[in-house]
């Protein structure tokens, strides 16, 4: 079934070694240049394979589906088609890439099928109707715990117990290359006697992973973690931009609110599941067996590579942590059928952020607050400026991969530009 996996497999398009885009990916995503408006498209190398093109030249006419499906401003009405379709449409590609395979490289097709990556404006791969945003990085949690409770009283009572999250603002979730203006908002100085209302002066980034569902459930439908994985379509990025100070004021009682809906990035290119099973591993132990309904068998955790680089206005971008996906205590899966259990609705192209992933050292967090330590610790760049939070016109990229047997599979990267207040 997984045979666009195979590790033998070359394409006749010559890809770099280092290349997140390999044949053995093959992520989708939407994509449009000044001669071709928004369709859906697949990366390769350096290349992206159109989709419409190749739909148009009944190169998929052994698969169920309108070729139109290609032709969308959003890749949801391709997912909504289903599992069985997302891995027929993988695998015929692959084939088409093959290097043993002539049916574009012979023909005309070459020049209408391929676009330069540098030459194509990427777009918002999914509409998003629902966005959720969990917190289930147990390092991630215990360090602002301890910050802010002492660590004694890091993770409260129904952290181990329940996958904590909340609902976030899906309509400013936007693809990576948007920037983002530093938000304004209500803060209160300790030393103040009320709050004051300006722009914030700490401004985050979150380093997180999102998925992204592609199967409806109806109302009161709940759903197993064992059977989770039919749901998923793909992974993205996500950098889940933070307003420290106005969140402090405003997160009592009921939490997030203004200080995350300013903004959200992600990664233009869905990474399927499917590229992403030789990533499979067993997670961290769960210390607390989880209730029944959160219970499941089997690898449901990816071993991903994840860095964060720094970049300030007219200097060099600088790696200011490393971490990995695989440090979540709970997993999407597990997510998922929590999200479900009340028996939420799921709709296709809903965004499950995974949380600030942060690892077991300094070096692994995900979050300039736990990097600065709440900004008592700032970090030193190479050119000898210091952050304790992000500054006006600084650019945060996150980048992310897995490799496996000399095989690199990546999500491309995520990044924005921090500009002033307006």
């Amino acid at each position: 079934m997984l045979k666009a996996n195979d590790l033998a497999l070359h394409s006749w398009i010559e890809i770099a070694a280092d290349s997140d885009f390999p044949i053995q990916n093959l992520p989708f995503g939407i994509f449009k240049t000044a001669e071709r408006d928004p369709r859906v498209g697949v990366a390769i190398g350096k290349y992206i394979l159109d989709l419409c093109v190749v739909a148009q030249h009944n190169m998929f006419e052994l698969i169920d589906l309108d070729p139109n499906v290609f032709h969308r401003r959003y890749l949801n009405e391709f997912i909504a088609l289903g599992k069985p379709i997302w891995r027929a449409v993988r695998n015929r590609v692959s084939e088409l890439l093959r290097n043993d395979n002539e049916e574009i490289i012979s023909s005309d097709l070459i020049r209408e099928c391929l676009v330069e990556q540098y030459k194509a404006q990427m777009l918002l791969p999914v509409k998003v109707p629902n966005y959720t945003d969990f917190y289930s990085s147990i390092e991630h949690a215990t360090n602002v715990g301890t910050m802010f409770r002492g660590p004694d009283n890091a993770l409260l009572p129904n952290w181990k117990h329940i996958p904590i999250g909340y609902h976030g603002r899906a309509s400013s979730i936007v693809v990576s290359g948007t920037n983002i203006h530093r938000p304004k908002g209500q803060t209160k100085d300790q030393d103040a006697e009320a709050p004051a209302f300006g722009p914030c002066k700490q401004l985050d980034f979150e380093l997180e992973v999102a998925f992204i569902t592609g199967r409806e459930t109806e109302l009161g439908q709940i759903i197993n973690p064992n059977e989770a994985d039919d749901y998923i379509f793909g992974l993205v990025l996500f950098n889940d931009w933070s307003a420290r100070d106005i969140q402090a004021w405003e997160y009592v009682p009921l939490g997030p609110f203004l200080a995350k809906s300013f903004g959200s990035s992600v990664s233009p290119w869905v990474v399927t599941l499917d590229a992403l099973e030789p990533f499979r591993i067993k997670g961290p132990e769960q210390d607390l067996r989880p209730l029944p309904y959160l219970e499941f068998a089997g690898n449901h955790h990816y071993d991903i590579n994840l860095e964060v680089l720094l970049h300030p206005e007219g200097g060099q971008e600088n790696s200011i942590t490393r971490s990995n996906y695989k440090y979540m205590y709970w997993n999407m899966n597990q997510q998922l059928a929590h999200q479900s259990s009340n028996g939420c609705n799921v709709q296709v192209g809903d965004m499950y952020a995974s949380g600030t992933i942060s690892g077991p050292d300094r070096g692994s967090y995900g979050s300039m607050l736990e990097l600065t330590w709440g900004g008592t610790q700032p970090i030193t760049l190479p050119d000898g400026t210091q952050r304790r939070f992000l500054h006006d016109h600084d650019t945060i990229i996150m980048r992310g991969y897995g490799n496996h047997d000399g095989v690199r599979i990546g999500f491309g990267e995520v990044r924005a530009e921090i500009l002033p207040a307006v």
